[in-house]
């Protein structure tokens, strides 16, 4: 018995000495997820989709031809403004579309980023060029380095169209996150925009 209790407290000792070395040195979140700058391609013109040759999952190059656009009289050339991947397409060949249709959307896979919320209360702790530990739930299996690339100057609710003010006298504090933008190096192609990720920011 007095073995078992000896071993019992060990065991405690040494999860507790663990845990306040973890949340010590490193702050951690499972509230992030993959991103990248989104490439809106549109139509610069009215009139028929004479042709389309974009497709999702396609790579393409930057001034890349997608289309034409013929308003009845000339063609107007659809062209790509740089690299990336076809993530959604939105148009069919031979529809009609408006100037400003949104035809496709493309993200450059070679450069995406993790974009992580931190409680407010830590993120004092968070420094710009601090090293990063990112699992992402796509490739779960693999440790991504990363780096902080920039942190957020409000909260996310700030942005949020209703916004927060109360009208009614009673008053409900809510923790509120901060986003914090997270540069990442040598990941898989299993990693894709819009996947949850866990990250883990050394102080």
């Amino acid at each position: 018995m007095n073995i078992l209790v000896i071993l019992i407290v060990i065991g405690l000792l040494g999860g507790g000495a663990y845990y306040y070395y973890q949340s010590s040195t490193y702050i951690k979140t499972n509230n992030a997820h993959v991103s990248g700058d989104i490439q809106t391609i549109a139509s610069p013109a009215a009139g028929r989709l004479t042709s389309w040759n974009a497709e999702e999952g396609e790579a393409i190059s930057s001034n890349t031809e997608l289309g034409k656009i013929n308003d009845g009289k000339q063609s107007t050339t659809i062209n790509s403004s740089d690299n990336g991947t076809i993530i959604k397409e939105s148009v069919n060949k031979n529809q009609l579309v408006q100037p400003g249709t949104v035809l496709a959307q493309a993200v450059d896979m070679k450069e995406l980023f993790i974009v992580a919320n931190i409680d407010e209360k830590k993120i004092k702790d968070v420094k710009t060029g601090s090293s990063v530990d990112v699992i992402v739930d796509g490739d779960e299996d693999t440790v991504i380095e990363g780096e902080v690339e920039s942190i957020g100057h409000a909260a996310n609710s700030i942005f949020s169209l209703m916004g927060q003010q109360n009208t009614s006298g009673n008053y409900t504090k809510v923790t509120q996150y901060i986003p914090v933008k997270i540069s990442i190096d040598n990941y898989s192609e299993k990693v894709m925009p819009g996947m949850n990720a866990e990250v883990k920011i050394k102080k």
